[in-house]
């Protein structure tokens, strides 16, 4: 095989950090080479290294790409040599359409006017070559974060892609989406063209990869030829971790109690489209000690439950009745919802659980400065007190509480929001998608901190889109399908084989 890209002796420091340490990486044509280690690993940061992101100078060591050294000064550089690179935080334009978007900088022009005719025609080629069958012109606001992963892909198949890297391109969809994406990225390889996948869900690196590099700490400990031979998980994640996790999710003896939470005939409609219900007339409970989970497919509504339930924050013309301990309560604003017990940690932490560009300390308490202020003044040791606090006792990993967020690893920003959420002191968590772009040692780490929760007596709702998650850490499910539950059953007795039928049995009666 062609080598297409060589990359020998990358070093990448940070002040008072080495992000990278000397890494060697090589990707043959035509082939999809996996790269997987811890969050805060490096991987992220070699691809912007080989993207332009970090431009030439601001690194050690050589690229070679096709056969020729490389110096990238910025992305646009890299994208004209066809490496393409799909970030995580997705770069989209909301309230552009999906076709402006796809050829924002690219446009499709005669003569300085943009053709229309010919722009949306190839965004409808594109987009079915990714599955979406939304019209060019829907803006990219009204779509699922899954959808717009979707459009990101489509961008760059508009470009002359060489080399495709995807960062967690699966995070955001389905096991159906995740499935189609799977199935792309197979069919770019037999046209030839190279893929670069990081991924923390093993199972799928394990279906496409040819190649496995494992990055620890900055530095690539191992590749491993998952073409030639069987890799199997646990040594995948002996090389990330540097040890055998012999377990996914950590022991626990449920010690269930009275019904904490109850949520009777809830409907909420579409904020845009009144007339659609996106929760229609949902009933459940959970109880003290309780880890119920919310199952269903991209869509389903099940973001759209807990945040209705949330102080009202998604969705309109909203019904029901939400009790504590047997009493309705008041969840209408997202105050009184705290007020009332109820905290809920949303699956988008960037957008709407940080402020990344401040510290590890102001974020911790900001859903409750009552409980860090003197009347009105903020008492600055109290803060420092609680962020050391819940440093130490969830082991977020940092230089210190003056850390700024953004700059911590995608595991330890959860724990930041977790952090802020139990200094609130909920009774009822509702945790949406909470171990998403998170590697398999910290996964860990956050179900650990939910079975504690657990054990003190909370009630913790689990809404995740990975089946054996909502398996390993729950006692009861709940499945949702078109804004309805249509089942529920205990853990011990529910599969992911069970799970999809009543999905599927419900959509055939609708």
């Amino acid at each position: 095989m062609t080598t297409i890209l060589e990359m020998q002796g990358i070093t990448k420091t940070f002040p008072g950090v080495m992000a990278l340490d000397s890494v060697n990486l090589k990707v043959e044509e035509g082939e999809i080479h996996a790269l997987v280690g811890e969050n805060g690993a490096g991987k992220s940061t070699l691809m912007k290294v080989l993207s332009g992101v970090y431009p030439h100078g601001s690194y050690e060591g050589i690229i070679e790409f096709r056969g020729e050294e490389c110096r990238f000064s910025g992305i646009a550089d890299s994208e004209k040599r066809g490496i393409i690179i799909i970030h995580q935080e997705l770069a989209l334009v909301p309230l552009l359409s999906i076709a402006e978007n796809i050829f924002l900088g690219n446009e499709r022009a005669n003569g300085g006017i943009i053709d229309w005719h010919e722009t949306f025609s190839r965004t409808r080629a594109l987009l079915a070559k990714v599955g979406l069958k939304e019209s060019p012109q829907t803006r990219v606001t009204d779509l699922g974060l899954g959808k717009q992963q979707l459009v990101e892909i489509a961008k760059a198949l508009s470009k002359e892609v060489k080399l495709l890297i995807l960062d967690e391109p699966t995070s955001s969809l389905n096991e159906t989406d995740s499935e189609a994406l799977l199935k792309l990225l197979l069919e770019f390889k037999a046209a030839g063209i190279s893929s670069i996948l990081i991924s923390h869900k093993l199972n799928e690196i394990s279906k496409v990869a040819d190649t496995i590099t494992v990055l620890r700490d900055g530095a690539a400990v191992s590749t491993l030829d998952a073409g030639g031979s069987h890799v199997s998980e646990a040594d995948i994640i002996r090389d990330m971790v540097g040890r055998s996790l012999t377990d996914r999710f950590p022991p626990r003896e449920p010690k269930i109690g009275e019904t904490i939470f109850e949520v009777s005939h809830w409907t909420a409609h579409h904020p845009q489209h009144a007339e659609r219900k996106i929760v229609d007339d949902v009933s459940f409970h959970v109880r003290a000690g309780e880890v119920v989970g919310i199952a269903g497919l991209m869509g389903a509504g099940r973001t759209e439950l807990a945040m209705s339930l949330f102080g009202k924050s998604y969705g309109v013309g909203i019904s029901g009745e939400v009790k504590m301990h047997g009493r309705k309560v008041d969840v209408s604003t997202v105050q009184r919802a705290i007020s009332a017990g109820i905290c809920y940690a949303t699956e988008d932490r960037k957008t709407y659980g940080l402020v990344l560009d401040d510290t590890i300390r102001r974020n911790i308490p900001l859903a409750h400065l009552d409980g860090i202020a003197n009347g009105i003044v903020v008492d600055e040791h109290r803060e420092l007190d609680v962020a050391r606090d819940y440093r130490e006792k969830i082991r977020i990993k940092c230089s210190s509480t003056a850390q700024e967020v953004v700059n911590l690893s995608g595991g330890n920003q959860q724990k930041v929001v977790l952090a802020k959420w139990l200094f609130a002191g909920p009774e009822v968590l509702i945790l949406d998608e909470p171990t998403r772009g998170i590697d398999v040692g910290a996964k860990y780490e956050i179900y650990a901190i939910i079975a504690e929760l657990a054990r003190s007596g909370k009630a913790i709702v689990v809404i995740s889109s990975e089946m054996p998650e909502l398996l390993g850490v729950t006692d009861r499910i709940y499945v949702m399908n078109e804004g309805r539950f249509v089942g529920e059953m205990p853990t011990g007795e529910a599969s992911q084989e069970k799970i999809m039928s009543l999905i599927i049995r419900s959509g055939h009666r609708n």
